[in-house]
């Protein structure tokens, strides 16, 4: 029982670890109606960008913040040099854009600063929290945390005047432009905010596991949080997030060792192919029905 409940407790927080990373997806696709495909090697660009101001002397207090900015205005040339140019072009094309934006950060980035994974300190400790026979990743109880509040953060900003336009752009961007919201400076914003959220995560995920280029593969189990979740809802970050680690945690928990391992990500693809053929909005996304 012992087992089951560590299985089960780290798989939660493992899995609001795995929002984080998905909070930036849902942020774009809810204020521009893009899935951006990018956001795996965004979170390990702001990894990288913390680690080299943490590396070269700057406190980490100082470096958090001033990284966020830094992701925050690389989310806005973002949308200013690539997504502007695709504005009227069909949703696939844009798609692929960000696809080929995370293809190439994931190369890039390790390129010029070194595969090697770095170390990044946050203070938090290796050892456990205990509580009883279970014991409880002290990292991920603290990314949990973290991560609670800010998706509550991201719900409370969306009932702010500038959290409307961006869902009334995402809603309809002629509409948008008819009453004087300018569509581009708000997809900038959304990307922006993707970029800040980025950084969280791939602090905290770099502080488990060390930044490198396998932060990049966060998009893999984000996209499986969203899908289940709803890829338009931040509360569906939430629930997804926590299904998805516990089922990447308990069922290979007690599969790994009759199959060799490597259940993890069966788990999670059978959650994006279940979802998609059951109820492909999600649990809390919003179906869109057109007459015909």
């Amino acid at each position: 029982m012992a087992y089951f409940l560590e299985l089960l407790i780290n798989g939660a927080l493992t899995g609001l670890m795995y929002s984080l990373a998905a909070l930036g997806f849902v942020l774009i696709y809810k204020s521009a109606g893009v899935p951006n495909l990018a956001q795996g090697a965004v979170v390990m660009t702001a990894a990288y960008v913390v680690w080299i101001m943490v590396s070269s002397g700057v406190p980490l207090w100082i470096a958090i913040p001033a990284g966020m900015a830094v992701m925050f205005a690389f989310g806005l040339v973002v949308e200013r040099l690539l997504l502007r140019r695709m504005v009227g072009q069909p949703v696939i094309m844009v798609v692929m854009l960000t696809l080929g934006l995370e293809i190439l950060l994931r190369g890039l980035v390790p390129g010029l600063l070194g595969s090697t994974p770095r170390s990044l300190d946050l203070g938090i400790g290796f050892a456990p929290v205990i509580l009883g026979d279970v014991f409880i990743n002290r990292t991920y109880l603290v990314g949990g945390t973290i991560a609670l509040l800010l998706v509550g953060a991201s719900l409370l900003f969306f009932r702010t005047r500038i959290g409307t336009k961006l869902r009334a752009v995402s809603d309809d961007h002629v509409s948008s432009w008819a009453v004087g919201i300018s569509v581009e400076r708000a997809i900038g914003i959304s990307w922006g905010l993707a970029g800040v959220t980025a950084v969280v995560a791939g602090v905290l995920w770099g502080s488990a596991q060390g930044v490198d280029w396998t932060l990049s593969m966060l998009l893999f189990p984000a996209v499986a949080v969203v899908i289940l979740g709803g890829i338009d809802s931040i509360p569906g970050v939430l629930v997804g997030g926590i299904l998805v680690g516990v089922l990447g945690s308990v069922i290979p928990g007690y599969l790994d060792s009759y199959v060799g391992g490597g259940t993890r990500d069966v788990v999670t693809s059978l959650i994006i192919l279940l979802t998609i053929m059951v109820r492909p909005y999600g649990i809390f996304g919003r179906e869109d029905i057109e007459r015909i």
